[in-house]
C-alpha cells in the first residue's frame, strides 16, 4: 500500500452506496395482477443482454420501456413501469456518511453501470450525490464495467495518473478491471471491511462507528 498517493476515490453505486432489490418491484407488480411480478423477473433474468444493452446506452429508453410494458401484457403504462422499475433502492447510510469527510481531501467520482430510468426515477434524488465531483454513468459514455473505456472516462475527467485512483465496487470483476489499468481497488464487503481497507491505505476520516 505504501508509495501510492491516492488523489481520487471512485465509488460504485449499486450495492455499495444504494443496495437494490428487484423483489420490491415484483411485489408491486403482483399487487396489480397475480404473477405479473414473476413474469417480469423471469423475463429480466433470461434476457440480461437487454438489460446490458440499455445500461450501455445502445438501447433507447423508449424502446426498453416499450419492450417491458409489452412483456407485462400492457397492464401498466410507461410512467407506472418506470416508477416500479426504479423504486428498488435503499441507502447504505454508513457508507454514505463517509462521503463528506472523504470529499475534503480526495476527488470523489461515481462510476456506475446504470440506466436513465433508474437515475431519473430512483437514485438521482438522493442528497449524497452532491458529494461527487463527477458522475460517470454507463449509458452516458456508451461503455460498461469492466470495459476499459469506462475507466478511461474517469481518468479523462480527473486528469490524474492511473495509480492515483482508488476504486470501490462490490463486484470483483469490475475491481480487477480497474486494477488492470493501474488503479488501486477494494472489493466492497461491507462497511467495517471498507473502513479497514481505507485505513490500510492511510485514508483517515472521522468514522462514525469508530471512537
Amino acid at each position: 500500500m505504501r508509495g501510492k498517493i491516492i488523489k481520487a476515490i471512485v465509488f460504485d453505486l449499486g450495492n455499495v452506496l444504494v443496495p437494490f432489490d428487484y423483489s420490491i418491484a415484483r411485489i408491486k407488480l403482483n399487487a396489480i395482477e397475480e404473477n405479473l411480478g414473476e413474469v417480469f423477473l423471469s423475463f429480466y433474468k433470461e434476457n440480461y443482454d437487454l438489460h446490458r444493452s440499455f445500461e450501455r446506452g445502445d438501447l433507447s429508453e423508449e424502446k426498453f420501456i416499450s419492450i417491458m410494458v409489452n412483456v407485462l401484457h400492457n397492464k401498466i403504462d410507461a410512467e407506472t413501469f418506470c416508477r416500479i422499475y426504479a423504486e428498488i433502492f435503499t441507502i447504505n447510510e454508513n457508507v454514505v456518511s463517509l462521503l463528506p469527510e472523504l470529499k475534503k481531501n480526495y476527488k470523489l467520482v461515481l462510476l456506475s453501470n446504470t440506466n436513465e430510468i433508474h437515475k431519473k426515477y430512483g437514485w438521482e434524488r438522493y442528497g449524497f450525490i452532491k458529494n461527487f465531483a463527477k458522475l460517470i454513468l454507463s449509458h452516458e459514455v456508451n461503455a460498461v464495467k469492466p470495459e476499459e473505456k469506462i475507466y478511461k472516462a474517469v481518468e479523462t475527467f480527473t486528469r490524474l495518473l492511473p495509480e492515483e485512483h482508488l476504486f470501490i465496487d462490490d463486484i470483483l470483476e469490475y475491481v480487477n478491471g480497474a486494477k488492470k489499468l493501474g488503479w488501486d481497488g477494494i472489493q466492497f464487503n461491507g462497511y467495517e471491511n471498507l473502513v479497514e481497507e481505507l485505513l490500510k491505505r492511510n485514508i483517515h476520516v472521522h468514522y462514525p462507528d469508530k471512537p
